[in-house]
């Protein structure tokens, strides 16, 4: 039988970020909406054409999307709240994007993190009397456009029950899966008109299935694929991220045609599945890593596969990446100044397409034709083991050095609360922001030109001593309490850092997409990590000279680091977070050294990097609070280490930020309502805590008075001294005049917490 090479989706923002330039130009009145479709339709054509070229059986569709694929099939399924209603008919890219970003009368819907990705998502926004209806042909549209290019692709979908458990429902004490029975109905609808247009197969992606579920969320898969079965199409139900564990026995009885297995991330055994499974049924090997950049073990997944044809038998068989191409960049042929050696290594999308058809050949008997490729595997495998570039003795005898003592603080929080106090003389609700400011045109243009060696150190150098100045006197201007100063010398949180510690590499166009049209081209750690200098202490000690008030100096966490690159694989991943959490705490007694009375170790990531399974939790979250702790134990206890996070559930690893033990968290709040206060009802979180109430993804600035009003929720909650005042996340995307206004109203709502706080007392 023929062995078929597969995918399951593929980047969409283009190798050059063309759909994120095009989608910012439709925002900003440059492009109309025709200029984008026509856009959006070249990158397609595009990508279906590069896939086949890779020679793939079996290419998808309905995987691109303007802005997030849950965002699609909240339009598709008609699940748009009722505050844009009033905004377009649904179906346009009007009422699309609004509910993504937000207008001045409709805030935008919530976003957060893809499972324990970097990629975040739309959240749906479900009420106890929902209404479900096909309101978008997309699926089919896209389908019917790539075939008139002769392309017959499978279309993908988020299925019924993972589309549910991805939202929350806003109004009543019931769960999302109690709308199922409500739901079905449009998914059959979609898939009968698929199958008119003339699918034969779909990919239903169910990334729920390989989670921990309840017997509710698994009696909603069974009644989910029952009430799908006669539907008239064969459905691969994907999953990834994980195995399927105790699912296995749910997953094999599901009337469904095939099953998708993420074969990296998972290990469930084939011989136990292939006992289950109906003599039939296709299955999908994910055997090369969707989510990492590493060339594949071609020898080693050819003789996997070898076994796994042996023990699933005549059941048909599909390679495939381990999940959607997503998460990596387009095409690795771009890259012009990664050197020979590290590029050698390296496997971006397209080179992941060639090694799934490789693959395939090789299992059909077609090896000639593979051979090039197998090649390329084997030297890339001998270098990388031999190579001296990745291990550092210094840095592998320093960490194993390390002991209790460094990774806790010289006293307690209570105690460093008080020094704190008398060292830093804050108000209460003392306000502050995340740490970036605006970085303008003509920024990012003398960065850009100063890293091309158009202008010299000291040219640049005053102009971000310029730019410092600037953003000192603004925030000494509108009132703020803590301030910074403004990271205009960053490209990017976890880049900057990168590019000045040992063991990272960069590309040119290593792009991912993070959120809409938010790219991000993660770093490669390759090899041992070490800081060969200070990265950060010169712009702190300029800034910090220019104001009385405290200058908080930002880090970027060693979690977040690693979270947010593209990690060696050849060590577990808590001993590299532990390498650059003693480069940070390198940074951290340089800050200090510097005069630098707050430090700021983002660790947005946190959350993200959390196992899907609980099982695998408790390792994860030990070795992740400590390396943060590594990282940040060697300040004093005068100093006030502050920490951030955004855009991620957090409400079941409170106990975990805790042990953080971070003098001050900030946290997203505003997009969700502040639903994080749930978290502080059943925990008593011990240390300060400064909760979102300006959502910095969305162009809307909120009133002084709607800041109050989250304020005073967040004080019903948590005590008022332990309160502090600052936005969601930081201000580099937005632009000055909206930042002045939003910053000015967030300064008001301080002050009116403050009085009525003292009216309080007073009485």
């Amino acid at each position: 039988m023929t062995i078929q090479a597969t995918n399951l989706g593929f980047p969409r923002i283009g190798a050059r970020r063309e759909l994120k330039k095009a989608t910012e130009g439709y925002w900003s009145g440059r492009l109309e909406d025709g200029e984008l479709k026509d856009i959006g339709r070249e990158l397609r054509k595009r990508h279906w054409s590069l896939q086949a070229e890779c020679g793939l059986d079996v290419i998808p569709s309905n995987d691109f999307s303007y802005y997030d694929q849950v965002l699609d099939m909240i339009a598709m399924l008609g699940a748009i709240p009722e505050r844009f209603a009033d905004i377009g008919d649904g179906k346009d890219l009007t009422t699309y994007f609004a509910m993504a970003r937000g207008t001045d009368q409709a805030p935008a819907m919530e976003m957060t993190k893809w499972f324990d990705t970097n990629y975040h998502y739309i959240v749906p926004e479900f009420c106890h009397d929902q209404h479900f209806s096909l309101s978008s042909s997309k699926a089919i549209d896209e389908f019917l456009e790539a075939r008139e290019l002769g392309i017959h692709t499978r279309p993908v979908l988020i299925g019924p029950v993972s589309f549910l458990l991805l939202g929350k429902l806003r109004d009543e004490p019931c769960r999302p899966l109690d709308l199922l029975q409500r739901l079905l109905p449009v998914y059959r609808e979609l898939l009968q008109r698929l199958v008119a247009a003339g699918a034969d197969w779909v990919q239903i992606d169910e990334p729920f299935l390989a989670m921990d579920l309840d017997e509710s969320a698994r009696d909603a898969f069974q009644q989910a694929y029952d009430g799908l079965a006669g539907s008239g199409v064969r459905l691969l139900l994907a999953t990834y991220f994980e195995g399927l564990r105790d699912n296995r026995h749910l997953a094999c009885r599901l009337p469904v045609a095939g099953l998708h297995l993420d074969r990296i991330r998972g290990n469930d055994h084939l011989d136990e599945l292939a006992a289950e499974l109906h003599p039939d049924q296709t299955v999908s090997l994910g055997v090369v890593d969707g989510r990492n950049i590493w060339r594949s073990d071609l020898d080693a997944t050819l003789e996997l596969l070898e076994q796994a044809r042996e023990l699933l038998g005549q059941r048909p068989l599909q390679i495939a990446p381990s999940c959607s191409l997503l998460h990596v960049p387009v095409d690795l042929s771009l890259e012009r100044h990664l050197d020979d050696e590290l590029a050698a290594m390296l496997a971006f999308g397209r080179q992941k397409l060639e090694e799934i058809s490789a693959l395939a050949r090789a299992l059909n008997g077609q090896g000639d034709q593979a051979r090039s490729t197998f090649e390329d595997s084997r030297r890339t495998l001998h270098a990388r083991s031999s190579s001296d570039r990745i291990h550092n003795t210094a840095v592998a005898q320093r960490l194993a050095a390390v002991g209790p003592d460094d990774v806790v603080r010289d006293s307690s929080y209570p105690v460093r609360r008080k020094v704190q106090q008398a060292h830093l003389n804050l108000p209460g609700f003392p306000t502050t922001t995340i740490g970036s400011l605006p970085q303008t045109m003509e920024v990012r243009r003398t960065r850009a030109a100063w890293r091309r060696g158009d202008i010299d150190d000291a040219t640049y150098r005053s102009f971000i001593e310029r730019q410092i100045d600037h953003a000192i006197e603004f925030q000494e201007r509108i009132g703020l309490d803590v301030l910074v100063h403004g990271e205009f010398e960053r490209n990017d949180m976890v880049e900057y850092f990168g590019e000045k510690l040992e063991g990272f590499a960069f590309t040119d166009n290593g792009w991912v997409q993070s959120y809409g049209s938010r790219c991000v081209k993660p770093p490669i750690i390759f090899g041992d990590v070490r800081r060969p200098e200070a990265m950060t202490t010169q712009w702190l000690r300029y800034a910090q000279s220019c104001t009385r008030r405290p200058v908080k100096a930002m880090l970027t966490g060693p979690v977040t680091m690693l979270q947010w690159s593209f990690v060696r694989d050849d060590q577990p991943r808590s001993d590299t977070c532990q390498q650059i959490a003693l480069a940070l705490r390198d940074e951290v007694a340089d800050l200090e050294s510097a005069g630098a009375r707050a430090i700021q170790v983002d660790e947005p990531a946190l959350r993200e990097g959390l196992p899907l399974r609980r099982a695998d939790h408790d390792d994860y979250l030990d070795w992740a609070t400590c390396s943060f702790r590594l990282a940040t134990s060697v300040a004093g206890n005068s100093t006030q280490i502050h920490t951030h996070m955004c855009y991620s559930e957090f409400n079941d690893i409170m106990p975990a930020i805790a042990a953080l033990d971070a003098d001050v968290i900030s946290i997203e709040a505003s997009r969700s309502a502040m639903e994080l206060l749930d978290a502080f009802v059943d925990f008593d979180y011990p240390n300060e805590i400064g909760p979102g109430i300006w959502d910095i993804h969305s162009p809307r600035v909120p009133s002084s008075e709607a800041m109050t009003r989250l304020l005073e929720r967040a004080a019903s909650v948590i005590d008022r001294d332990r309160l502090w005042v600052n936005p969601d996340c930081g201000l580099k995307t937005r632009d000055w005049p909206e930042v002045e206004q939003a910053l000015t109203h967030l300064v008001a709502a301080a002050r009116t917490m403050r009085e009525s706080t003292s009216q309080r007392h007073s009485a």
